[in-house]
């Protein structure tokens, strides 16, 4: 394709599935195929394909409620980078989130950062995926592991999640929740929680919300000692205690991010009781 070539960007279906997992497991990248289907179906989900019919690159849109969206999923097949497939793919997220009165929100590496600033995305936050292992002191299905959570409404979690990131991200919630090997623990005193779900290389730890540092490293303890084998989890840079936890734990830093807006620094502004992230995908 030409770098000036208006491409065919198509919205994506149910059996797109495939597709979108192959290109985030050439990358490296974490994602299920639950968390494709819930690209597909919650949100506006774009893909290009060659002449044959492969999907060769991929963005996604979700709005999460009246006033945001998030983009994501942003992926061009090594063999098709270099011709601004992923910037007309990002133009056709924005476009979408706009339209609807929502600003679009993303996490961008460094040099994605440059690249969206360009357009109109200012910085707010900086957060760093870490990579470690669980020891699995508890197994994931035993009472030690679900007590702290085990009697949590759905409903109670939405709520506690919305409350701290300043928006609604029920849909969401409601779909990792729903997934099997999906853990969550809920604060002693209601007011905090913790999720695990799987992923495609690892666990994946978040978010965490709590009101305090020894609330977030309680939650994080429950959390961590549930999972046999790698872990990732992404902390804002500010959380000094779930840092030095962490590096207790052996982790290490894998990369770095940065929360970005388009024209508005406020929604990319960090939240005061979230102490891990759902993950760059997802906010």
């Amino acid at each position: 394709m030409a770098s000036s070539e208006v491409l065919a960007i198509e919205p994506l279906a149910a059996d797109d599935v495939a597709g979108g997992l192959a290109l985030s497991d050439a990358a490296g990248w974490n994602q299920s195929a639950d968390d494709w289907s819930f690209f597909i179906a919650a949100g506006a989900a774009f893909g290009v394909r060659d002449e044959a019919g492969a999907l060769i690159a991929t963005a996604a849109a979700l709005p999460y409620d009246a006033a945001t969206g998030w983009i994501s999923m942003v992926l061009v097949d090594a063999a098709h980078r270099h011709r601004r497939i992923a910037s007309q793919l990002v133009d056709a997220c924005v476009a979408s989130l706009r339209a609807s009165g929502r600003v679009p929100v993303l996490d961008a590496t460094p040099a994605g950062a440059a690249v969206y600033a360009k357009i109109g995305f200012v910085a707010g936050f900086a957060f760093e995926r870490w990579q470690g292992a669980g020891p699995a002191r508890s197994a994931p299905g035993d009472s030690a592991s679900t007590s702290a959570a085990g009697a949590a409404p759905v409903e109670t979690l939405i709520a506690l999640d919305r409350s701290a990131c300043g928006v609604d991200r029920a849909p969401l919630l409601r779909s990792f929740l729903a997934r099997p090997d999906t853990r969550a623990w809920l604060a002693p005193r209601g007011d905090g929680f913790a999720l695990r779900r799987a992923g495609r290389r690892a666990a994946q730890v978040g978010p965490i919300v709590a009101v305090d540092d020894a609330a977030a490293l309680e939650l994080l303890g429950f959390a961590l000692d549930s999972v046999a084998g790698p872990v990732f989890i992404d902390v804002p840079v500010q959380r000094a205690a779930v840092v030095d936890a962490l590096t207790r734990r052996g982790f290490v830093r894998q990369r770095p991010f940065v929360r970005m807006a388009l024209g508005d620094a406020g929604a990319a502004a960090a939240r005061g009781s979230v102490f891990a992230l759902a993950g760059p995908e997802f906010g």
